[in-house]
């Protein structure tokens, strides 16, 4: 726990907090809340704070966000790491909250706890009484959905910011500042459009990389910077992407739902991002079989033997060769017809039996291993398909005695399916015949 620092000397004050904006006006991005009538500068504005969650992607301004508010109330700012705190950590908050409520100056106190997410239910609950008495008003910051990480009974106390990735526009203007602020050597065009890029909406990552360039152009007594020198000191470009948090869900979502769409450039696209940002080809790889079941179905049977024909060339090629066939794959899918009927079906089906009574099996369709099942009529009347005409035993039924034809299964009119639903239709044309 930390009760916010004094100001370090300018010289040994990292760049991301020397430019830390001290007033919202020069807070940038994130106007869809702190623009003029937006709910979180109305929240500044109300002259009482409140509760909330921040949640948005690392370097879109929670931190700073926070303190702002703790200086628009004139409040005690103290800050818990979720990563390296625990209970005690939220004890001491309380004694200064306590402390500062009954000061000779009366102050309040906000509580800002970093990537509230890693605080266990009983590390969150902890929270709940003081939130409550109004001891301190509780900010949380976390880069993942609240609605999983957070506990119901704190979510509820907090209203909910969304914060996103900063704009180009808006990485533009921090280089800017910057520049201005340390002194850097101009920064070509080419540069800057690099920069803004790698930091992929991050203004921490970019702020932390143009001081990493700034030492290094200084060594180097460069007069600009160029966009060959700067590729060369960066490598290749890396994109921030996390493979196990709230981005990994909603790009693997894009991809499966541009297949289902029958987009091919976009599938292409989200698929590329994925395994640019380090996502497991084998993974990707059984994402396609899913879509070639759950999707595609039997509109196309093709899809999901070429689903596995491309896991297996992923596994004997490896990357980047296995990935092709990954891709192949993955085109084929989202040009293919589409049908969830089968999904649908056993979907269906499942819900059918969990609600429905033990139904036994109709006699006749008993296996009779022995004779005493053969004495207990196992089996007796069953026709055997194969021995009738068609191949089909028209009129007999397959389903437990009393039970209506659910239905489960409806073809869609694409691809394979429509021949099935023909199939079908002339069977049943058939059994009515029989009945």
């Amino acid at each position: 726990m930390t009760l916010r620092p004094g100001a370090a000397p300018q010289g040994l004050t990292p760049l991301a907090e020397q430019l830390r904006p001290r007033t919202l006006g020069e807070v940038v991005g994130q106007r869809h809340l702190l623009g003029e009538g937006m709910a979180l500068r109305l929240a500044f504005e109300s002259g009482q704070p409140h509760s909330c969650i921040l949640w948005g992607p690392p370097g879109t301004g929670k931190t700073t966000i926070a303190r702002l508010m703790a200086d628009a109330f004139d409040a005690q700012f103290i800050t818990i790491s979720a990563v390296l705190g625990g209970v005690k950590d939220i004890r001491e908050a309380v004694e200064h909250a306590q402390a500062a409520r009954t000061g000779l100056v009366p102050r309040g106190t906000i509580v800002f706890v970093d990537e509230v997410h890693r605080f266990n239910k009983s590390q969150q609950d902890a929270f709940l009484p003081h939130v409550e008495s109004g001891l301190f008003t509780f900010i949380g910051a976390t880069t993942e959905n609240p609605s999983f990480e957070v506990n119901s009974a704190l979510l509820s106390r907090a209203a909910v910011y969304v914060l996103q990735p900063l704009a180009e526009d808006d990485l533009k203007q921090i280089v800017a500042r910057a520049s201005a602020e340390r002194s850097f050597p101009a920064i070509e065009k080419e540069a800057v459009e690099r920069l803004v890029a790698y930091a992929d909406g991050d203004a921490r990552r970019l702020l932390n990389t143009l001081e990493t360039l700034g030492v290094a152009a200084a060594r180097e007594q460069l007069a600009a910077i160029t966009d060959a020198w700067l590729l060369r000191v960066l490598g290749e470009r890396l994109r921030r992407y996390d493979k196990g948090g709230e981005q990994f869900y909603d790009t693997i979502s894009a991809l499966h739902k541009s297949v289902r769409g029958s987009d091919p450039d976009a599938a292409l696209y989200w698929f590329v991002r994925m395994l640019d940002g380090g996502a497991d080809p084998r993974y990707l790889a059984r994402r396609l079989i899913r879509m070639a079941t759950e999707d595609i179905g039997l509109a196309d049977p093709r899809a999901l033997r070429l689903a596995l024909d491309a896991a297996d060339v992923y596994e004997r090629l490896g990357s980047p060769e296995g990935e092709l066939a990954l891709a192949e794959c993955l085109v084929y899918l989202a040009v293919a017809p589409k049908s969830n009927a089968v999904y649908k079906a056993f979907n269906e089906a499942k819900a059918y039996v969990k609600k429905d009574g033990t139904r036994p099996v109709p006699m006749h369709l008993r296996n009779a291993p022995t004779q005493l099942m053969k004495d207990l009529e196992y089996g007796r009347g069953y026709r055997y398909a194969h021995d009738e005409a068609g191949g089909f035993a028209a009129g007999e039924t397959y389903l437990p005695e009393g039970m209506a034809p659910p239905g489960f299964y409806r073809p869609v009119p694409r691809g394979l399916e429509i021949r099935i639903a023909d199939k079908l239709d002339e069977l049943r044309r058939l059994n009515h015949q029989k009945s």
